[in-house]
């Protein structure tokens, strides 16, 4: 009985131990099943993509210039040996045309002025008094009682008068015109931009005093390849992006008839609108659209980049990847151009490229390529 009872304790362990074996072997199948589809899952990496679509491309030539006066007007004195009496503008003065900028001395003037105004009013006389002779002695020569040689002496002292008188008038009118220009005038609307001129300098007849942007109107230049010349035509739209980001559209006004032959660059002459932001001598940035064709398009964040070339990931049915050698062409906002390598319509990862290989399985959750 003892015996038994022993047996059976001894068949009942094993039966236990063999019960709990075969639980562990079927949890531990199971755990291994969820692991190996946890890590078929993650090899599977969640991608955006889109099919790679042609649209209308805008082709942009985009250069570098500067801002420069349309006109920079050297005002300077037209009488010299003056001094300096009074400056009547500064630097950043709004001034129209006629506007009197700087008075010279006209003490020295007006005695020449007194002067000159004498010697004509004597000259006058003088020359009424041999008109009134040369009369008499034609009086006289009619009636056989002067001679032909006094006649002829009396009409060349008259002649002489009368010149001298006309030049003692011109020197008259020439010291009133010195007069006027003792004081210096803007020849036309602007804005002053220089001045170089102080009270008491003596002025010099060419010498720069102040200088002027004609009509406050200023340009943009730049040059442009040769090969880019012909696509340029006046009156085109240019987009002026200044020091600060701001952009300001302005309009082509003139093209060089010539080609620098050293750089083989032309020069356009861009009209752009007065701003604070685009003073003389500033640097500034010019984008002239030139042509618009349809273009393969694809967003940035698609190319991928790798030893010098560039690369994209094509989709295929069986949701594997394939990196696709491309040739890109140029930059439009967040897209780039596709010359070769790809054709319209592929389905092209448009996000996580990064992170893929060639024969990667991906997950696309996103079917929109958007180019902008």
């Amino acid at each position: 009985m003892f015996a038994f009872s022993r047996n059976a304790r001894k068949c009942a362990a094993g039966l236990a131990a063999l019960a709990f074996s075969i639980v562990v072997f079927s949890t531990s199948s199971a755990q291994d099943k969820k692991v190996g589809a946890a890590l078929k899952g993650e090899a599977s990496l969640t991608v955006n993509a889109g099919k790679a679509e042609t649209s209308q491309f805008r082709r942009y030539l985009t250069i570098n210039g500067t801002v420069n006066a349309w006109q920079d007007v050297v005002i300077s004195p037209e009488v010299g040996g003056y001094r300096v009496e009074e400056v009547l503008v500064d630097v950043g003065d709004v001034v129209i045309a006629g506007q009197p900028l700087v008075k010279l001395s006209t003490a020295l003037l007006q005695t020449d002025l007194a002067s000159k105004d004498a010697a004509l009013k004597q000259n006058e006389a003088l020359a009424i008094n041999a008109d009134q002779a040369l009369v008499r002695g034609k009086a006289l020569n009619e009636k056989e009682l002067l001679s032909n040689a006094d006649l002829d002496r009396l009409t060349s002292d008259a002649m002489s008068a009368r010149s001298r008188r006309d030049a003692a008038k011109a020197d008259l009118d020439a010291s009133r015109m010195r007069m006027q220009f003792a004081t210096v005038k803007a020849p036309d609307a602007g804005v002053i931009t220089s001045r170089l001129v102080s009270v008491g300098q003596l002025a010099q007849v060419g010498g720069e005093m102040l200088r002027m942007l004609r009509k406050g109107r200023v340009e943009w230049r730049g040059e442009i390849p040769e090969t880019s010349m012909p696509s340029m035509k006046v009156g085109q739209s240019v987009i002026i992006t200044s020091v600060d980001g701001s952009e300001h559209t302005g309009k082509i006004r003139v093209l060089s008839p010539t080609v620098n032959p050293n750089t083989h660059n032309g020069m356009v002459y861009v009209d752009i609108p007065a701003d604070t932001a685009l003073l003389p001598g500033m640097f500034a940035r010019g984008r002239i659209e030139y042509k618009q064709n349809e273009a393969l398009l694809i967003p940035l964040s698609s190319l991928v980049s790798s030893d010098g070339y560039n690369y994209v990931f094509v989709v295929q049915s069986d949701h594997k990847v394939v990196r696709q050698l491309i040739k890109t062409g140029v930059l439009q906002g967040n897209s780039i151009e596709v010359i070769e390598g790809l054709k319209p319509g592929a389905n092209i990862v448009t996000n996580g490229a990064g992170f893929l290989k060639d024969g990667d399985e991906v997950n696309v959750v996103a079917t929109k390529a958007e180019t902008h």
